[in-house]
């Protein structure tokens, strides 16, 4: 199936799914399901250079908070424009704001890239658990950072307020019922650029890095330049599912956005549903979230991380290479037996 038929298929798909849930008005399939879908985002982000590329990536959490205070810093700066730019300034930009959830999301993902690529070229010289020690510190120094930054709260946090509702011309949908569209179409998005990516050059030249980068890079491969792509494209995406996030949740701080949920999630989902493929960080984000989901309440969010932990190492030991590499070696055994 080519690229654009694909995309058109899966968002006919999701507005089925989208419909649905209206049909059924429950605001919980909306409020757990926007969770999912922005987990679905984020494993298929940290897939792209963690499983196209096999370089292990701890700092998720940095760039979805990212995306999330940016979000927050432009929502305020549109609040406030005359207080926070000279007057003539102002005026230009006041057409501007404020900015609807779409157009956050972008400056969301173009500030994540940018930094996505600026730790690719100041790390990616790096390998194996030394990447991965220095993408943890980024973590630390970014969330170091917004404490001490009290344009967009500082320790305190912030509060988000957003209207109940948004009208369009035909009709009009409750906020959540909005942003769960919003990240409905993101989700469709990274899943069609991490298909796009799997089957084109790019991908055969990550999948080289994977493999053997030595030998890739005496083949003449660019290696730098792939992973400095790889970097800014997860990270991009990563901070395109964080813009939304103050919005759906009301308040932000740093602690619980850089907190280490994220960081865990999004390994361990494509680690379940297997790397190499686009598909597996989507069934590990649908089995790992929509189980976190229901634990959460019929539980508590307090046993997440352990329902995280005893699949990864169920899996682990079970299918090495994921939901995918265990489908698809039974298809070979029954290839074989035939």
């Amino acid at each position: 199936m080519r690229t654009w038929a694909f995309f058109l298929v899966s968002l006919a798909l999701g507005l089925a799914f989208f419909m649905l849930c209206l049909v059924v008005h429950n605001d919980y399939l909306f409020f757990a399901g926007y969770v999912v879908l922005q987990f679905i985002v984020l494993a298929t982000a940290w897939n792209i250079l963690g499983g196209y590329c096999g370089y292990v990536n701890f700092g998720t959490a940095a760039f979805f908070a990212l995306g999330a205070y940016t979000a927050v810093a432009l929502h305020k700066l549109g609040a406030n424009l005359d207080r926070h730019l000279p007057g003539t300034i102002a005026d230009l930009f006041a057409p501007l704001f404020p900015l609807s959830v779409p157009a956050l999301v972008l400056f969301g993902g173009g500030v994540s890239g940018i930094i996505g690529l600026g730790m690719g070229y100041l790390t990616l010289r790096l390998r194996g658990v030394f990447f991965a020690i220095a993408t943890l510190a980024m973590a630390v120094v970014l969330q170091t950072l917004m404490i001490n930054w009290d344009f967009v709260g500082g320790s305190r946090g912030a509060y988000i307020i957003r209207p109940d509702s948004i009208s369009f011309r035909l009709f009009s949908l409750s906020y959540i019922e909005y942003l769960f569209l919003v990240m409905l179409v993101l989700t469709v998005v990274a899943l069609t650029v991490a298909r796009l990516i799997e089957r084109s050059r790019l991908g055969y030249g990550f999948a080289t890095i994977r493999d053997d980068e030595l030998a890739a890079e005496a083949a003449g491969v660019p290696t730098l330049r792939l992973k400095l792509i790889a970097t800014t494209i997860s990270g991009a995406l990563m901070g395109m599912a964080g813009a939304p996030y103050p919005y759906y949740i009301g308040y932000i701080e740093p602690g619980a956005t850089f907190g280490l949920p994220y960081a865990v999630n999004s390994i361990a989902m494509p680690m379940i549903g297997g790397t190499t493929s686009w598909v597996g960080p989507l069934i590990g984000a649908i089995l790992l979230g929509s189980l976190q989901q229901i634990a959460t309440v019929t539980i508590s969010s307090a046993v997440n991380l352990l329902i995280v932990g005893v699949l990864l190492v169920a899996f682990v030991i079970i299918a090495p290479a994921g939901i995918v590499g265990l489908v698809a070696g039974w298809r070979r055994r029954a290839r074989a037996a035939t």
